[in-house]
Parts: C-alpha cells; sequence; structure tokens
C-alpha cells in the first residue's frame, strides 16, 4: 500500500518562503503523477500544483509565479512557497495516483487514491 508522509509546514509572516516534502512509501514508480492540495478552515480542498511522469507541471492560478513544484525521484517531492500571503494559510496534503496526467480540462483532479495526513501552513500578515 501506497502512504505518503508530509513535511515542512511551519509559520511565517507575509512575504516569506516554506519549502514543503513528501515521502512515498510502497509500490509507486515513476510513472505516477504527483500532487499537492490545501484546505483552508470552512473551504473545500484545492488543487495547488501537480506533475506528471513526463515532468509537466501544472499550478493553479492564485498560486502561479510564487509556487514550485518538484521531485527528487518517484518516491519523494517537494512544494517550494515563496513571497507567502495570508491567504496561503491551510492544511497541505500530498496525493499521488498512477494516471498519466493529473489535470483534466485545465484543473487537478481530486480524486487521487493516496493521500498523506497533511501539514499545516500558517501565514501572518
Amino acid at each position: 500500500e501506497v502512504q505518503l508522509v508530509e513535511s515542512g509546514g511551519g509559520s511565517v509572516q507575509a512575504g516569506g518562503s516554506l519549502r514543503l516534502s513528501c515521502a512515498a512509501s510502497g509500490p509507486i514508480d515513476n510513472s505516477f503523477a504527483l500532487a499537492w492540495f490545501r484546505q483552508a478552515p470552512g473551504k473545500e480542498r484545492e488543487g495547488v500544483a501537480s506533475i506528471d511522469s513526463r515532468g509537466t507541471t501544472h499550478y493553479a492560478d492564485f498560486v502561479k509565479g510564487r509556487f514550485a513544484i518538484s521531485k527528487d525521484n518517484a518516491k519523494n517531492w517537494h512544494l517550494t512557497m515563496n513571497s507567502l500571503e495570508p491567504e496561503d494559510t491551510a492544511m497541505y496534503y500530498c496525493a499521488t495516483d498512477s494516471w498519466v496526467t493529473p489535470v483534466v480540462r485545465g484543473k487537478i483532479r481530486t480524486d487521487f487514491a493516496f493521500w498523506g495526513q497533511g501539514t499545516q501552513v500558517t501565514v501572518s500578515s
């Protein structure tokens, strides 16, 4: 079974940076698509960034130019977040699944099979 563990969350001031990491274990290989999501209190979970097996990345409009998704290998990937804003405060989750592409009609699909427990990011003004 695939298991995911996030790390790197914390509290920063607006304008600051954080780097989230996701470590996977189990039967996952380079064919899997990888993604980051977030959920703020009282809001729905939303896709932040994704990367497919070919290295193609996709970003939600609200993070373009500020966040970057990357991967070291099939089992370790990251979300580098710069110019953080209070509106970025949320629980951040990594997710993975064995799809060719994690993006449908311009949006990151939400029905990933495997999810981490989340890491909290708090941005103060």
